[in-house]
């Protein structure tokens, strides 16, 4: 056997090629025949009497390009490991012909593409912004109503009042569709909000949407259903026809609510109630908080690559390895969203080598086990019932043949890698109310 590899000009493609002469693969051939043969059925013949002959002349084309296909794919993937070869992907095979009827010595090629090295940024050269939210009386009070609705009890009241929902169907004044069903909270409107109090079902109301909302695009979006850059242009009068009014007569805050919200006994006075909700609160923001640093490091380390890729090798791989469900054009379309991912991989690995990260089987499983709790609002849990949840996250982590347990794995590195990058890099607080927080990612998005 001989292969041989010979890179492009432009290093970063290659053709590999692989030559085969018999020697390299009758022996296996000749195996194959007679193991086939043992336990071949052929009718005239008694099992494991079969002629190594007959068997040949059946099944010799087949087992033979079967021998060929395995020592080629063996053959490629330990030339790329001994040689260290980063490849983008997998190598494609070039169409050939081939005639396994008379040919003896075989030729095969394969594209690669090939990855150069990457250099990381050098520690503390970038800089991201991580806003420091602080919770206002707004955001609290808001949150409040939010639970008091939640947990309220609701009926369709005849008349409405300044703190219903009117449900129904919007469209344009002068449209003869009819129109996008709808649920407009009376309290966020900004101009007019009188016009939406004392209607009933089956009323219409005519208003100017872009001013009802006093411009805000984020809010005529969220409550008409148009993309935010067709709440953008809208302008004149529309219609809002109610088919029923929704009401929320807000729940009392004791201890059935406080159970319902936090889970059974975990706070048990308004107290520690308000504590809990102000504490949740500012987690969550900060997690919203460190997700936007993340997608900053991201983009940043990505942006500062001076790397060039095997382009055209990428696309024809992306088209392959989706198997029809991507068109070349579609790829060509989206191409810089690939690239981007395809570096940013680059990074991921780059990491993990020069760091040495690795992910433990007892990290992947115990992560399980605080998935699982999470989802049933478990706090803690006694050793029994431990066992019991270790148990339930082996057979997760087993099913689709270990897809869960990669998942995991993926997830588990990625965040050490986020973490390792989130140390070499400068990161300015920024104070921020959370208000403010909120409607900047609106903006965003």
């Amino acid at each position: 056997m001989d292969i041989t590899l010979d890179k492009k000009d432009d290093q970063l493609s290659a053709i590999l090629t692989v030559n085969l002469t018999e020697a390299d693969y009758a022996a296996n051939v000749d195996q194959k025949i007679k193991d086939y043969a043992k336990k071949a059925q052929i009718k005239g013949f008694r099992p494991g009497k079969v002629p190594a002959g007959l068997v040949r002349k059946m099944y010799g084309k087949g087992l033979l390009a079967d021998e060929i296909n395995e020592r080629l794919g063996k053959s490629v993937d330990a030339y790329i490991k001994e040689n260290n070869l980063r490849i983008l992907g997998e190598p494609i095979p070039v169409p050939t012909d081939v005639d396994f009827d008379n040919q003896k010595d075989f030729s095969f090629q394969f594209e690669l593409g090939l990855l150069p090295e990457i250099e990381l940024p050098a520690d503390q050269s970038i800089t991201v912004d991580r806003n420091q939210v602080s919770l206002d009386e707004a955001t609290l009070t808001e949150t409040y109503d939010q639970i008091g609705r939640q947990f309220g009890e609701s009926t369709n009241p005849e008349v409405s009042e300044a703190n219903d929902y009117l449900y129904g169907r919007l469209k344009k004044a002068d449209a003869e569709e009819e129109g996008n069903v709808v649920l407009l909270p009376i309290n966020k409107v900004k101009n007019g909000a009188e016009r939406f109090i004392g209607v009933k079902p089956e009323d219409s109301i005519t208003f100017d949407l872009k001013d009802a909302f006093d411009g805000d695009v984020s809010a005529i979006a969220n409550f008409s259903g148009l993309s935010k850059d067709e709440a953008a242009e809208v302008s004149g009068d529309y219609t809002l026809t109610v088919e029923k009014i929704n009401r929320t007569d807000a729940a009392e805050f004791n201890q059935e609510l406080f159970d319902k919200v936090f889970g059974k006994d975990v706070v048990t006075s308004k107290e520690e109630f308000d504590e809990k909700v102000r504490t949740t609160i500012q987690e969550n923001y900060d997690r919203e908080a460190d997700n936007l640093v993340n997608r900053q490091i991201i983009d940043k380390v990505i942006d500062s690559l001076q790397v060039d890729l095997p382009k055209e090798f990428f696309k024809k791989w992306l088209v392959r390895a989706n198997q029809g469900k991507l068109t070349a054009e579609q790829v060509d379309e989206h191409y810089n969203d690939y690239e981007r991912e395809l570096k940013w991989s680059m990074v991921r690995n780059k990491v993990v080598e020069t760091e040495g990260l690795k992910v433990s089987n007892d990290e992947i499983v115990d992560r399980t086990i605080q998935k699982i709790m999470g989802q049933f609002n478990l706090p803690e849990v006694n050793e029994e019932l431990q066992a019991s949840m270790r148990s339930f996250a082996d057979n997760y982590l087993r099913q689709d043949n270990g897809k869960n347990y990669v998942d995991e794995y993926e997830a588990i590195l990625a965040e050490k890698v986020l973490e390792n990058l989130r140390g070499k890099v400068v990161v300015n607080e920024t104070p921020i109310t959370a208000e403010d927080f909120r409607n900047q990612n609106q903006q965003a998005s």
